[in-house]
Formats: structure tokens, sequence, C-alpha cells
């Protein structure tokens, strides 16, 4: 028993250490003909790049079959619930900076309605008039967010993808730009949220085996068209390093979260 556990860990090891991705083409895909795509990252808070869209971005960055899209951020509050807000822009900077986006391609705002509160839900009116000009200017081909559960609930967080489909429906752009495609994180069940390590490696197998039975013909179970994202080892690592660039948030929860969270590894996305 104990040779075989010996023998498994090699194995273990070595779907940790390599990412993997499925259907990235999707999100890289526009309705018109920007080349290459240009993608925002469309965030409440400083540090939610950090826990729970890093593998998103580190593995868009390392380019997929020869693309490699622009990657702009735009935070929506500077998180100054506890009065810490221009720390807090200082250190979204600097975890942007590690997670490799560009200096000029990153905004965080002080909006008076779009302040950080875990008792506000933010007016999607509001977040279609700050956003529009962000994504007219940059020509932004899909909006990159959270879904209806926020990942943690937080009304914030939930209220980001209702302003980016409000966008996206009443789209208005001076030139031909097409209105960009949205899609949001997938929020998983509580369990399998905090099961960070085996959650990678079960849906690293997962992808294997289905890219496998593509190859031979096969129709996977379970194969939903979904964009997947997970990291390896080094992508973990320097998603650590911007989170720790968050120092005013370091706190015993959120170093559990470092250790358990699956969005440290794993993100899955859905069009909306």
């Amino acid at each position: 028993m104990v040779f075989l556990l010996l023998a498994l860990i090699p194995l273990v090891l070595s779907f940790l250490y390599f990412p993997q991705t499925e259907h990235v083409n999707h999100i890289l895909t526009s309705r018109g003909s920007q080349t290459p795509p240009r993608l925002l990252l469309l965030t409440a808070h400083p540090d939610d790049e950090s826990f729970f869209f890093s593998p998103t971005i580190l593995s868009l960055l390392e380019g997929t079959d020869g693309i490699v899209p622009e990657i702009f951020s735009l935070c929506l509050s500077n998180g100054d619930a506890d009065g810490l807000g221009k720390i807090r822009e200082q250190e979204l900077a600097d975890s942007l900076a590690i997670l490799g986006v560009e200096q000029g391609k990153h905004w965080v705002l002080d909006h008076p309605e779009l302040q950080d509160n875990i008792t506000l839900t933010w007016d999607a009116e509001v977040i279609v008039e700050v956003i529009q000009p962000f994504v007219t200017s940059n020509q932004i081909t899909a909006i990159l967010t959270f879904d209806f559960q926020g990942i943690s609930s937080h009304p914030n967080h939930r209220s980001l993808p209702a302003g980016a489909l409000h966008l996206r429906r009443n789209f208005v752009s001076g030139t031909n730009q097409t209105a960009p495609r949205v899609w949001s994180l997938v929020t998983v069940p509580l369990l399998p949220k905090y099961t960070g390590l085996s959650s990678a490696v079960l849906e690293k197998l997962k992808i294997l085996l289905r890219k496998a039975s593509a190859k031979d013909g096969v129709l996977a179970v379970d194969a939903a068209n979904n964009p997947k994202f997970v990291s390896g080892l080094s992508e973990y690592v320097i998603t650590a390093r911007s989170i720790l660039a968050h120092a005013s948030q370091i706190v015993w929860y959120r170093r559990l979260n470092m250790l358990f969270s699956r969005y440290m590894w794993v993100n899955e996305w859905i069009e909306l």
C-alpha cells in the first residue's frame, strides 16, 4: 500500500506541474474582426483579480495557438470600506504587474455610487455609464467578470454581470464596433470551492481524458464547451505572489484561501 502511494506521487506532481486549458478559443473569438482579441477583466474590488481570476489571466497572456490577447483591467471601486482606498489602489497596481497586465491597461475607479459595501447592490445603469467609455475607447471584444452568484455572494460582485449584460444589450458606439461578448466565471458549490489541489488534479485529468476521447472520435459524456483554465505549479506561485501584494488584506482566512481555494487553480467560464 505504501509502495502504491509512493508510486502515485510523481503522477500527482506531474498533473500539478503543467497547466491545462480547454475551449479557450471561444473566449478569443469575437463577433467583429478585431485582432488580436482585446479582453476587459471587470472586477469589483482590488484583490479580486488575484483571488478569483489569476488562472485565466496568466494562461491568456501565455498565448493560445499563437494568439496572445490584449488584457485590460477595470476595477469599479478602490475597496475603501475600511478607509484604505489609496493603499489598495497601489496594491492593485503591484498585483497586476506581477500577473503581467501592462501599465496603462488597468484602471481603478472611486465612484460615489460604486463604493465597496457588503450590503449594497450596484445599479446596472451606473455600471454601464462608467464602463462604456473604457469599452469603446479600447475596442474591447469581450468582458470577463463574475457570474450572478459572485463566487463569494458579495452583492458588489453579483452586480457586475447585470451591468455588463445591460451594456451589451444597449451597446452604442460612434464607430462600427461590435458589442462585446460577456463571459462569467462559474461559481461552484461550497465543498468543491475549497478543494484546491484535488480540484486541479481532477480537472486536468478530465481535460486530458476529453482530449483523448476527441482524438478517438468519441464524445466525452460531460464534455461541455465551457472555456476552462487550470494552473500549474509555477502559475500558482505567481498567483500567491500577486495576492501577497495586497498586504493590507492578508488576514488569516485569506491565507487559508490561498491554500484551499479552487480559484487559485481552476477557472471555468460561461457566456451570458
